[in-house]
């Protein structure tokens, strides 16, 4: 088994270095090197001094192993770039989860391929007092996350899915929520203001109870479970029409005045 000495270590982490400052090779995250160095540690607290531990060889043979010891370390980090450190990934607001560089939001999450589009999801993420407002979250999934007090304010939000997400004190006010899936969901005081809610798939066990406001929403085509209806219809805040639709709230819920 090869031994690798301080000497070729300390050579191998300045060819690395000088490679990455002359852009030989992309700079490296701290962690990545750690890695590629980590094993050679060990052997390192094993042979101290090869010279001590009898080489026949010499000094000459010593720095001549030295050196072959450097350039490989250099080239298995050159290895790395791509694998252990890949690029991070930013968030395009244009074009919602269909976009590849939306695999990954802001605050996190993961992707996945469905029907050969890619979808952002967050499942199972906290996202308390998030900003997503004013922006294109066409068919994002917040799935089973934790979304309190968070702002969706003006987002277009058609297609996304909050099944069993828990959106207490979350503002949704004129977003557009158009198709989306709120089974098992939870609004305790979140705010539905002006809010297009437009044939939504909603459960029996979607929890409106401690809604904040309805004022302005439209909830045309969205079948709802009786005592949600009138829930929701016997709310102080269900009134208004709303600005985008021009459809009456008390309508849209077909409340019977």
């Amino acid at each position: 088994m090869k031994l690798y000495t301080p000497f070729s270590l300390a050579v191998g982490s300045l060819l690395l270095e000088n490679a990455m400052s002359f852009g030989s090779i992309p700079r490296l995250h701290s962690n990545c090197v750690s890695q590629i160095l980590g094993n050679a540690d060990v052997n390192t607290q094993r042979n101290t001094s090869p010279l001590a531990a009898g080489s026949s060889n010499g000094l000459g043979d010593f720095l001549a192993e030295s050196a072959k010891t450097a350039v490989s370390v250099a080239f298995m980090a050159s290895l790395c770039i791509g694998l252990a450190c890949p690029s991070p990934a930013f968030a395009d607001g244009s074009g919602g989860a269909s976009v590849g560089s939306n695999a990954k939001i802001t605050t996190g999450g993961a992707s996945t391929l469905q029907s050969g589009r890619t979808i952002a999801i967050t499942r199972g993420v906290n996202l308390d007092r998030s900003d997503f407002s004013n922006q294109n979250l066409k068919g994002v999934a917040f799935q089973q996350s934790i979304v309190r007090d968070a702002s969706f304010k003006g987002s277009n939000l058609v297609g996304s899915s909050f099944f069993d997400a828990t959106v207490d004190g979350s503002d949704f006010e004129d977003a557009d929520m158009t198709l989306s899936n709120v089974e098992m969901a939870q609004f305790n005081r979140a705010s539905l203001k002006n809010t297009v809610l437009r044939e939504l798939y909603v459960s029996g066990s979607t929890l409106f109870t401690g809604l904040k406001d309805i004022e302005g929403s439209d909830w045309t085509d969205t079948y709802l479970r009786k005592d949600q209806q009138m829930y929701l219809c016997a709310h102080p805040t269900a009134k208004g029409t709303n600005s985008k639709t021009g459809v009456d709230t008390r309508e849209s819920l077909m409340c019977v005045d």
